[in-house]
């Protein structure tokens, strides 16, 4: 497979949600929010995620239109360029809300 397939980029992105589930695992939303190591962990891992959907480009974006691809696409110009207007709140609720569908979507398109 190609580092720049689409099928690597979703795996990608699978490989950086299962991260971000092992970093906030028993971790209440209060928790996320005073540690900033595992904010900034999964902060990271959430900049993976949107650079690898950035370069799959809009392909998934009415296949998968829960996903909401394109939003999730703009998300990752905020956390790289406009990272202190990133609210933690909105970090926890992709990760609780969003990252479900996102890993759902993703697995279906490489038939898991």
């Amino acid at each position: 497979m190609s580092s720049n397939s689409p099928e690597k980029r979703l795996d990608d992105i699978l490989v950086q949600i299962a991260r971000i589930e092992s970093h906030v695992e028993n971790v209440t939303h209060e928790q996320f929010l005073d540690d900033p190591l595992v904010y900034d962990a999964v902060e990271r891992c959430l900049e993976r995620i949107c650079e690898a959907a950035r370069k799959i480009g809009p392909m998934l974006d009415e296949k998968y239109p829960e996903v909401e691809f394109k939003q999730l696409r703009d998300f990752g110009s905020v956390l790289r360029h406009d990272y202190n207007a990133v609210l933690p709140d909105r970090v926890w609720l992709a990760v609780t809300d969003r990252l479900p569908l996102l890993k759902a979507a993703c697995r279906a398109e490489l038939g898991l």
